[in-house]
């Protein structure tokens, strides 16, 4: 299911680039089928219908599958597909089989989450973008132009050949600066700090020590930190 979680995203990444055809179509079609699988067995097994169907998550995969099942009509929603990379690592399977559940907490986990976070918003603006001003703008003659026109916007280069038009262009641009700036300074900040590891103290509850941490910094609490030499 991990590959297969894994192909679709890959296949949502890639589908803007590729041609329409017959076989694409067909592709599509069957994703959904299995999304929509997927997605009633998931709500199913779920310990309760009502939780399941309140987490923002299964609504993205709702609506992923609305552009999936029914394209034509909403067609305009494509570009959420992408979102499927959120549930992908935000789910409690995707950590339990990677590397048997040793990476939960981790900094590994911390930067996957991250990296996926911008892309996700990278590929969102870039279908938004496209889907809204393409056929307006001479200037966005393809996928790669919408591309080409978020990542320089969001990283605040802004070569200016590509701009968007009127008021909400402009506004939209704002927010891709700002959202894309504040992704980028996450993802630095969770590379760069220091490697932590997840152990909730049994006094004060604090769950982020040093790696070789004795006592807690909070309370002084000796702590009992298992080790991979345990």
């Amino acid at each position: 299911m991990l590959l297969f979680d894994v192909a679709i995203l890959s296949f949502f990444i890639v589908s803007p680039f590729l041609r329409r055809t017959s076989a694409f179509e067909f592709i599509d079609y069957a994703i959904g089928g299995l999304l929509a699988v997927d997605l009633a067995l998931r709500g199913w097994a779920y310990r309760s219908f009502r939780s399941w169907i309140r987490r923002p998550i299964v609504w993205v995969d709702f609506v992923v599958l609305l552009s999936l099942l029914a394209p034509n009509l909403f067609a305009n929603l494509a570009f959420l597909r992408i979102l499927r990379g959120l549930t992908l690592v935000r789910s409690d399977s995707f950590w339990r089989t990677l590397s048997r559940g040793r990476w939960v907490g981790t900094h590994v986990q911390e930067i996957t989450i991250a990296s996926m976070n911008l892309v996700v918003f990278v590929f969102v603006m870039t279908g938004f973008v496209h889907g809204t001003f393409a056929a307006n703008m001479p200037a966005i003659d393809s996928y790669v132009d919408s591309l080409y026109f978020t990542v320089t916007t969001l990283t605040t280069t802004g070569f200016g050949d590509i701009t968007l038009p009127g008021t909400w262009g402009r506004i939209l641009s704002i927010f891709m600066m700002l959202s894309g700036v504040s992704l980028f300074v996450r993802l630095a900040q969770v590379i760069l700090r220091p490697t932590k590891v997840v152990f909730p103290c049994p006094a004060c509850g604090l769950r982020r020590h040093d790696l070789d941490a004795v006592h807690c910094k909070a309370c002084g609490k000796l702590l009992a930190i298992p080790n991979d030499n345990d």
